[in-house]
């Protein structure tokens, strides 16, 4: 299986798992802490972790504008999806103060987000350095 393949199965699989946690999960059962905690800091753990499978998936191969930005082929375009991400994160995360979305702000939303990044990119970088090195 290709990098592109296992991108587009990790993006659903963990879409599935996020909705799943979001709608099905926190309002209709309660649990104790820490339990409690880490399902409130899952969806954004599990979603940091996908950016660089979403951008595998959704831009290799194509060659618009957005594509050559976010296309994923050396460490550095690595580097660059996960920091540019990171950022994208942080402000939304910053815009939930603004009392008008009716959100709240969370730092530790911001911290597992950052280690859902972190890992991701060693995880995917592991990985694509897998399948370049793989004979064709």
């Amino acid at each position: 299986m290709e990098l592109k393949q296992i991108s587009k199965w990790s993006v659903i699989t963990g879409a599935i798992i996020i909705l799943g946690i979001k709608i099905l999960i926190r309002p209709l059962y309660h649990f104790d802490e820490p339990m409690h905690f880490f399902l409130g800091i899952a969806p954004n753990l599990i979603g940091s972790f996908l950016i660089p499978f979403g951008a595998c998936w959704f831009f290799s191969g194509k060659d618009f504008l957005l594509a050559r930005m976010f296309r994923i082929e050396c460490s550095y375009d690595l580097r660059f999806v996960c920091l540019l991400g990171f950022g994208m994160l942080v402000v939304n995360e910053y815009l939930q103060l603004i009392p008008v979305f009716g959100r709240t702000f969370d730092p530790y939303d911001i911290l597992f987000s950052g280690f859902g990044l972190i890992t991701s990119y060693f995880v995917f970088g592991r990985l694509q350095q897998r399948y370049e090195e793989a004979p064709v």
